[in-house]
């Protein structure tokens, strides 16, 4: 075996998804009848083509999670499903290693027909199980979906609900290498949600592969190694889940003559090899750290350090209004940026409008590193919103709160909405606009990244024996 061949083996057995110049067509015909037409006079094509996807090349890594965003009509589901095996591409490669578990359309292989346990065993069989293994598995899929006394009534007698119960139920208790979530998580009452969540994470901890397709910056955030962004079958983005979330929100949010302007300043991003905007940020925490720690252990109180400014901020293209000169403050108006834990600050800045604005408030975000949404708040209650405020004004919006937060390094945004036509916008919106640290301590109990001021209380209860009594 030569080198490049050893190369190869060894990046497969690496690899579980890898996806090589992939791109999908669609036949669209404007009447059923051209297709007949087509098929019986071949040299006259009636149908337009649509391509889904357009030379796509992704590697995934085994035990790696990928977040995949985009708007709809992007070509998210299409690649999903490519993956899945549910869809051939037209064009390009596919390569997967492992059992595949998809959660595509929840319940698409079900027959309505069959009872919830004919439609176990029939999906189990699909998705790779031995009849065997489906028995072995009934209890704890049966247990997971909470519909026991339903299993045996056929599924088109169940509320969506239940429908989502089950077929979550099979795809999850197949013990998949590979599982690929889209947007099925979105349905369900909550408690059946978080426990979804909790078993994926059991996937992930005992290092499966996870495709994830959401809407939810949060939820991407929270649970995604990387993104890709997707637009109209182009892959435009792969880089941190908070990059590509930034990015996917930007496009979003671009007014529509300036929506392909956005798409190739986002082409132009640095990609995985390069050094993105996030990994600047995340060497300039480990940078800092060094001269806080020196700082730190000669004052106690809250502190200033200049170079403590965040190299992530993302401007979304601003229309009539322009957020400048974010900073904290104690209540006394010292500027500071490390702060203390459970003390009082205040977040300001200044908002000037070029254009008259109607119905406007003001917002503001604390996130994590990794781009996890902790909390913020708005200037006023949708009702309660500033009827107008005139061009050339120069607003100062201050929020104050509690540093409820671990030691740990956190962002802020800053944004401004108002209604235009019948609909809220954002006149300006600042991601990471600033950041802050919170400093350390020694004898800390609470965990996590918030501290909700929880005060334990330990009291060991144990029976006096005989010879205690004495």
């Amino acid at each position: 075996m030569n080198y490049e061949a050893a190369s190869d083996k060894l990046r497969m057995s690496e690899t579980a998804i890898l996806i090589q110049n992939v791109s999908k067509c669609f036949r669209r015909y404007q009447r059923p009848v051209d297709r007949l037409k087509e098929l019986l006079l071949p040299g006259k094509a009636r149908a337009q083509e649509f391509w889904a996807l357009q030379n796509i090349s992704i590697e995934i890594l085994k035990g790696h999670t990928l977040g995949i965003v985009g708007r709809n009509g992007s070509g998210k589901s299409t690649l999903l499903q490519i993956i899945a095996g549910t869809l051939q591409p037209t064009t390009g490669q596919v390569s997967v290693q492992g059992r595949v578990s998809a959660l595509l359309e929840l319940g698409s292989g079900f027959n309505p027909e069959f009872t919830g346990r004919q439609n176990v065993f029939f999906n189990g069989r699909l998705l790779g199980l031995t009849q065997q293994e489906i028995e072995d598995k009934f209890e704890q899929i049966l247990a997971f979906s909470e519909i026991a006394d339903f299993i045996d009534q056929p599924v088109k007698t169940y509320s969506s609900g239940m429908f989502v119960r089950l077929a979550f139920a099979v795809a999850i208790n197949t013990n998949p290498d590979i599982l690929v979530v889209d947007e099925a998580l979105s349905v369900g009452d909550e408690a059946f949600q978080r426990k979804c969540y909790g078993r994926i994470q059991d996937i992930q901890d005992r290092g499966g592969t996870v495709l994830f397709v959401s809407h939810s910056a949060t939820t991407v955030s929270e649970f995604c190694d990387s993104a890709i962004l997707l637009d109209h079958g182009e892959l435009l983005l792969k880089g941190t889940a908070k990059l590509v979330i930034s990015k996917y929100h930007n496009l979003i949010y671009a007014p529509l003559d300036r929506v392909e302007a956005v798409r190739q300043e986002i082409r132009e991003l640095n990609q995985f090899s390069d050094l993105s905007q996030e990994a600047q940020d995340s060497s300039l925490i480990t940078e800092t750290s060094q001269v806080f720690e020196e700082i730190i252990q000669q004052s106690e109180e809250e502190i200033y350090i200049p170079n403590l400014v965040p190299k992530s901020t993302i401007s979304y293209v601003s229309h009539g209004a322009k957020i400048e000169n974010p900073y904290l403050t104690t209540l006394e108006g010292r500027v500071v940026n490390v702060l203390v834990r459970r003390k009082t600050y205040i977040y300001t800045y200044t908002v000037q409008f070029s254009e008259s604005a109607y119905t406007v408030s003001f917002g503001m975000l604390i996130k994590t590193v990794t781009g996890l949404s902790l909390g913020g708040a708005s200037s006023h209650q949708p009702q309660q919103s500033i009827d107008c405020i005139k061009a050339g004004a120069i607003v100062q919006v201050k929020f104050t709160f509690q540093c409820l937060l671990q030691p740990g390094v956190y962002f802020l945004n800053a944004g401004v909405v108002a209604v235009k036509g019948d609909r809220p916008v954002f006149l300006d919106r600042q991601v990471d606009v600033a950041m802050f640290r919170v400093q350390p301590q020694p004898d800390l109990i609470a965990t996590g990244d918030v501290d909700f001021l929880i005060e334990p209380t330990v009291e060991i209860i144990q029976p006096v024996g005989p010879a205690e009594k004495l």
